[in-house]
C-alpha cells in the first residue's frame, strides 16, 4: 500500500511541477543555507586551528610588558636576559627547550637582488619548537651559537627573492651591513594566522643580532616547549614564580611580563568559531520552518482542489488512515525533494566559496543527514493536519462540493 500510495504522491507532485518546486523553495533554501554554514565553519576552525598550531605543539610564550600594551604612561617593561633564559631551562621542571629570540628588520642583499625582512635571533631550539625542519643545508653548531658568528638560515620566501635562478646554500649575503653566510634553507611553510608570511624570515644566532643589529643584550621573546607529560598550568605557574623572583616583583603586585599558551588560544579561537557556525545555523534553519509553512499551506489548498477526488475514494471503501497516509507521503516527498536539491547547492556552494574565503573543505556526513532528516520531519509536521482535514472530509459533504 505504501508503494501505491508514494506513486500517487509522486504523480501529483509532477502534475503541478512549477507549484511543487515553489512549494520547496523554502525547505531548498533552508537546508542549503544550514549546511553551507556549518560546512563553511568547521572550514574556519579547521583553519584556525592549523594556523595556531603553526606556531608550535604545547608551546608557551613569554614576553615583557602586560597584555599586548603596557597602557598608560609608565616606564618600558623591564626585558628579559639571557641568564632568564638559563634559569627557565634549568630550574623548571617539564620543559623540553627553551629559544629565546631578538629580532630587527634589515634588507637583505646578494648581488643585484634585494628584499626587506626580518631577522630573527634565535637557537636550534626554535626549529624544535616549531617544528620547523630544513629543506637544504644545517642548523647552527654549538660554537657558532656561543660566539655569535654571522651564519644564517634564510626562510624561501627570502631565497626566492635573492637568488631566483642559482643555489642560495653556501652564498654570502649581506644583512644592512653585516655579512652572512647561509647555512641553511628553511622548508617552506606559507601564510599563519594574520596573513603574516612565515617564509619571510632569516635565522641568525642570538648573540650575532644582539651583538651586530640590537646593541644591547635584550631578549624580545622567550618561547618555552612544555613536556606533554606535564601539566601545561602547573609550568606556567612555576614559570611565573620564577620570572617575578628573578625582577624583583613584590607580592601583590602584578607581572610585568606575560604568558600566552598556543593550546589555549587554539581553544578559544576554535571556541568562538563554533559558537558563530551555531549561531549562524540556527538563523538560517529558520527558513526550514518557513518552507514548512508554505508546505502546509499548499496541502491544504490541495485539499480544497480535490474535495470530491477524496470524496470519491471515501466512498468507494478507502478508509481515513488511507487518505491521511496520501496526502502526508505527498507533503514528505515534497519538503523530502526539496532537502535533496538543498544538500546538492550546498556542496555546490561550500566547493566554490572555500577557495575564496581561504578555508579547507571539509565534508561533514552528520550535518547533511541531519538536515535532510530535518527537513523530511517538517514535512511531517506540516503536512499531518492537511492530511488529517482530508482523511477526515465526510463522503457525502466531498461528492457535493463543487
Amino acid at each position: 500500500m505504501f508503494g501505491t500510495t508514494l506513486v500517487l504522491a509522486l504523480r501529483e507532485i509532477r502534475r503541478h511541477l512549477l507549484r511543487s518546486f515553489l512549494t520547496t523553495l523554502g525547505i531548498v533554501i533552508g537546508v542549503a543555507a544550514v549546511v553551507t554554514m556549518v560546512t563553511l565553519g568547521n572550514g574556519a576552525t579547521a583553519a584556525v586551528t592549523e594556523q595556531i598550531s603553526s606556531l608550535g605543539s604545547n608551546i608557551l610564550n613569554v614576553n615583557a610588558g602586560q597584555g599586548f600594551g603596557r597602557g598608560g604612561g609608565g616606564p618600558p617593561p623591564q626585558p628579559f636576559k639571557l641568564a632568564d633564559v638559563d634559569a627557565v631551562r634549568t630550574q623548571i621542571a617539564g620543559v623540553k627547550s627553551v629559544a629565546p629570540q631578538a629580532s630587527a628588520s634589515t634588507t637583505a642583499i646578494y648581488e643585484g637582488q634585494n628584499w626587506q625582512t626580518t631577522i630573527n635571533g634565535t637557537t636550534n631550539d626554535y626549529l624544535v619548537n616549531q617544528q620547523w625542519g630544513l629543506a637544504q643545508g644545517r642548523e647552527f653548531s654549538s660554537a657558532e651559537e656561543q660566539a655569535g658568528k654571522s651564519m644564517c638560515i634564510i626562510g624561501n620566501t627570502v631565497r626566492s627573492n635573492l637568488f631566483p635562478t642559482g643555489e642560495a646554500l653556501g652564498r654570502r649575503i649581506r644583512l644592512g651591513n653585516v655579512s652572512c653566510d647561509v647555512i641553511g634553507v628553511l622548508a617552506r611553510r606559507g601564510t599563519a594566522g594574520f596573513g603574516q608570511d612565515q617564509d619571510d624570515t632569516v635565522l641568525m644566532p642570538i648573540k650575532t643580532v644582539m651583538r651586530r643589529f640590537a646593541g644591547n643584550q635584550n631578549v624580545r621573546t622567550i618561547q618555552i616547549s612544555v613536556d606533554t607529560a606535564y601539566d601545561s598550568a602547573a609550568v606556567q605557574e612555576s614559570l611565573k614564580a620564577l620570572l617575578r623572583e628573578r625582577r624583583g616583583i613584590r607580592p601583590g603586585a602584578d607581572d610585568d611580563f606575560n604568558i600566552f599558551d598556543t593550546a589555549q588560544i587554539a581553544e578559544t579561537l576554535s571556541s568562538s568559531t563554533r559558537v558563530m557556525t551555531s549561531l549562524l545555523a540556527a538563523v538560517a534553519a529558520v527558513s526550514l520552518v518557513v518552507g514548512g509553512i508554505g508546505i502546509m499551506n499548499i496541502m491544504l489548498v490541495s485539499v480544497t482542489e480535490r474535495t470530491r477526488e477524496i470524496g470519491i475514494r471515501l466512498a468507494i471503501g478507502a478508509v481515513q488512515r488511507e487518505v491521511l497516509m496520501q496526502f502526508l507521503v505527498e507533503a514528505v516527498a515534497l519538503s523530502c525533494l526539496g532537502g535533496i536539491i538543498g544538500l546538492v547547492l550546498a556542496l555546490v556552494a561550500t566547493i566554490a566559496l572555500t577557495p575564496v574565503m581561504g578555508v579547507p573543505f571539509t565534508f561533514d556526513p552528520q550535518i547533511n543527514i541531519v538536515a535532510f532528516a530535518f527537513s523530511a520531519l517538517i514535512g511531517v509536521v506540516f503536512g499531518y493536519f492537511p492530511a488529517r482535514r482530508a482523511a477526515s472530509l465526510n463522503p457525502i459533504d466531498a461528492l457535493r462540493h463543487e
